[in-house]
């Protein structure tokens, strides 16, 4: 078959357009999706590129002006399984409902380079609009990339809200604040905390909870054995072995995710420690492994499926608005649930 034909069958890609034209995918993307800025060289050429490779979008892409399907990107790389498959069954479930095509695109690498090929994956499959979880969501190359190519997102978790973003997440400082004071009320005033990976805002917020709620309760936050964890197993089992390695343990650990709390109920087991006989451990997030363990964690119950289902709605909504069209930003804050279990118990 020639490459002729295979271009009629409608197989010319972004990438195809971008050489054609002397630019980059992003910019065709740009000029496709309506973008207003862009030199009138460059989207002539553009466009002079896709009527001479007969280039059309795909059939989700072509519906979405009737209000029909649109391909909607999903852009993870999130260290925690419980966390990604939570989020995942909201997002798919979300994009059911709505006709739409879910594209799946793993981005393990935190480098500039990986990010801004993962991006071009995506641009090349069509997506009509990116779904960024912590995380990605955090992260300015990615998030820059999206906006130079056109391409609207909505973010989990973000911290910065800028103008024209969408975002959906809780309340972390609250919902840490009042993991908190759940401890100070069993009678713990010695407890340690591990905090989440460095590069969210949402472990600056759970740490911030942590310390007020020790505050309000008048016991000095400088006193707190607290460790840097990354939201991962192994990072909770390295923190809580220096936690419980000391002569003095904390009566209580606080850690900023499930698994990270997890870990530390082991290292507690190793230690022949009793949980919470001796130590009570609490997580956040409500992941399987909460409840996997024994015993079940005492745990902040983050609404992760939820989150995934709004942040769809959300961008399914501002990509059938007017091409271009710069709007203000969105934010929906979804309430949490303190889950009381087995793993906190009153201090001895």
């Amino acid at each position: 078959m020639s490459r002729s034909t295979r271009r009629t069958l409608g197989s010319v890609t972004v990438q195809d357009v971008a050489r054609a034209a002397g630019v980059s995918a992003m910019t065709v993307s740009r000029v496709m999706n309506g973008g207003t800025n862009v030199r009138e060289d460059t989207r002539k050429a553009v466009l002079a590129a896709v009527e001479k490779l007969n280039y059309r979008p795909n059939a989700a892409a072509r519906s979405l002006a009737a209000g029909g399907a649109a391909q909607i990107g999903l852009l993870y790389a999130n260290p925690s399984a419980g966390y990604l498959s939570q989020f995942l069954i909201g997002a798919l479930e979300a994009a059911r409902r709505a006709g739409s095509h879910l594209v799946l695109e793993s981005c393990a690498d935190e480098g500039e380079a990986a990010q801004a090929e993962a991006i071009r994956q995506l641009i090349d499959a069509e997506v009509r609009g990116v779904v960024l979880p912590p995380p990605l969501s955090e992260s300015q190359t990615v998030r820059a990339a999206l906006a130079e190519a056109g391409i609207p997102w909505a973010a989990i978790a973000m911290g910065l809200h800028e103008g024209g973003t969408l975002n959906v997440r809780i309340d972390d400082f609250e919902a840490a604040r009042a993991m908190t004071r759940h401890l100070i009320e069993l009678g713990h005033r010695d407890i340690a905390f591990i905090v989440g990976h460095y590069n969210q805002v949402a472990s600056a917020e759970r740490r911030r909870g942590f310390v007020a709620a020790l505050e309000e309760a008048g016991i000095d936050p400088a006193g707190a054995a607290i460790e840097q964890g990354l939201f991962t197993y192994r990072s909770g089992l390295d923190a809580a072995e220096k936690i419980l390695a000391g002569p003095n343990l904390p009566t209580a650990i606080f850690a900023s995710n499930d698994d990270m709390a997890a870990a530390a109920v082991g290292v507690a087991h190793r230690r022949g420690l009793q949980v919470p006989g001796d130590v009570s451990i609490v997580g956040f997030d409500d992941t399987a492994i909460a409840t996997s363990i024994w015993p079940a964690l005492t745990t902040i119950r983050q609404p992760i499926a939820d989150m995934a289902e709004a942040a769809i709605t959300m961008l399914l909504r501002r990509v059938r608005e007017r091409p271009g069209q710069q709007d203000a930003a969105e934010e929906e804050v979804l309430p949490y649930e303190l889950v009381v279990r087995e793993s906190a118990g009153p201090r001895r």
